[in-house]
């Protein structure tokens, strides 16, 4: 018999280690198991000298030994969010099916194109045969792996249910992804819109209105206001140098943002300011609230504490209200107090979110009153864009209509009073 070492970690989430004989690497992780334990690493010691041979872990079934870690390739590489939620998406499945991870990951790995992706699953392997836990490795990919994901997988692998908290991950993910395509797509029509506009204003200013302008020298007669506006203004425009000013204006003032957003009280009032941005401002009060219930609730149903829960959902909201708010939640919290109260004092999250949480801390249930409320902010935010969409469309239209109607009208209005004066 081999002799296999374990490290493993009790049913109070203390780590232990200790050592086996078994036959194979499958009946020593079943004798770890049959003794409490969850192992997170086990390996075949040297029958000689007692010392293991090697860092390679045993491959076992399920979601036993859970070590992964995705290194990526070159500076700035990351894995794109929507491959990441197929991958753990697809390695859930597998490990639901009961394969040994370091097998699933190699068939994700065969059927993946060549790129990062594949690279990385193939780096993935080599580190689950150092024998890392899965989220220490995970931890040293912060541009691929939010705290969140890591926290979840670190709480997965303390209480043995990863392969739970890896479909509560592809779930969470999935429907992230899809929020983004919806609002993105909503967004293809307007943008085409203004598109569309700017270049037919664009040839109005540089090529139509400079012909009307030689055909008006010739006129005997003092141009209309709007005409003569018209016309400094295709002169503006005409000129390159005022187009780089104008340009370099919207570059400056870019930047200008982004360093008061790189400032707490700037990004905190930004973000506040967009709260009450009209028509917009409302979606993207609905998406963040949205996105707290969903992520909040995932991380706790997961198992993670709720005061390290509460810090996650704050580093990771999008929206410095949110996680400003989430520094009195936790404060609360921490001297015993409701979650409800703080989230009511922040003027943010609506009655509806406070009396759910309400009831979720009264019955215990606090994760699936979260996910009650995600769910039907998720459906808020769908008909939000759409109404949004909707709105768009015909402001944009009829904004165009005015700028036309104004060029076509200061164009004509000297020939119609040379025509009246001729008559």
């Amino acid at each position: 018999m081999a002799v296999y070492a374990y490290v493993a970690m009790n049913n109070r989430g203390k780590e232990v280690s200790g050592s086996v004989e078994a036959e194979t690497s499958t009946l020593a992780i079943s004798q770890i198991r049959d003794m409490g334990y969850f192992p997170t690493k086990v390996y075949e010691k040297s029958p000689a000298s007692g010392t293991s041979t090697s860092a390679k872990p045993a491959k076992s079934g399920g979601s036993a030994s859970m070590n992964i870690t995705i290194k990526l390739p070159g500076i700035g590489d990351r894995i794109k969010p929507r491959q990441l939620s197929v991958f753990v998406r697809q390695l859930a499945t597998l490990l639901g099916a009961g394969l040994p991870l370091l097998r699933s990951l190699n068939v994700l790995s065969d059927q993946a194109k060549p790129g990062i992706m594949k690279e990385t699953l193939s780096q993935v392997a080599t580190d689950i045969e150092g024998g890392a836990t899965f989220s220490e490795t995970l931890a040293k990919h912060p541009k691929s792996f939010s705290k969140l994901f890591i926290n979840m997988i670190k709480a997965g692998e303390i209480g043995g249910i990863l392969e739970a908290v890896l479909e509560r991950l592809a779930e969470f993910s999935e429907k992230e992804e899809a929020l983004k395509r919806k609002i993105k797509s909503a967004m293809v029509y307007p943008i085409l819109v203004t598109v569309a506009a700017v270049g037919i204003l664009t040839f109005l200013i540089i090529v139509v209105i400079p012909t009307f302008k030689k055909m008006f020298e010739d006129f005997n007669t003092e141009l209309p206001g709007a005409t003569v506006m018209l016309l400094k203004m295709s002169d503006i425009f005409k000129d390159w140098r005022s187009i780089f000013v104008v340009i370099g204006s919207l570059i400056g003032l870019f930047i200008i943002y982004k360093l008061i957003r790189k400032t707490r009280k700037g990004a905190y009032y930004s973000d506040k300011l967009k709260l009450y941005i009209p028509v917009v401002g409302p979606l993207i009060r609905k998406t963040a609230v949205g996105r707290f219930s969903r992520t909040f609730a995932t991380l706790i149903g997961s198992g993670v504490p709720i005061l390290q829960a509460l810090t996650i959902v704050k580093e990771t909201s999008g929206n410095e209200v949110i996680s400003q708010s989430m520094v009195s939640v936790h404060d609360s919290i921490r001297e015993g107090e409701s979650i409800a109260g703080p989230l009511q004092a922040s003027g943010i999250f609506p009655p509806l979110v406070i009396n759910m949480v309400d009831v979720g801390e009264e019955t215990g249930a606090l994760d699936k009153m979260l996910l009650k409320v995600a769910e039907a902010y998720d459906q808020e935010v769908d008909a939000a864009v759409v109404a949004l969409t909707s709105i768009i469309e015909p402001i944009m239209i009829v904004g165009m209509g005015i700028v036309v109607g104004f060029i076509v009208i200061a164009l004509f209005l000297p020939l119609i009073k040379l025509a009246t004066a001729i008559v």
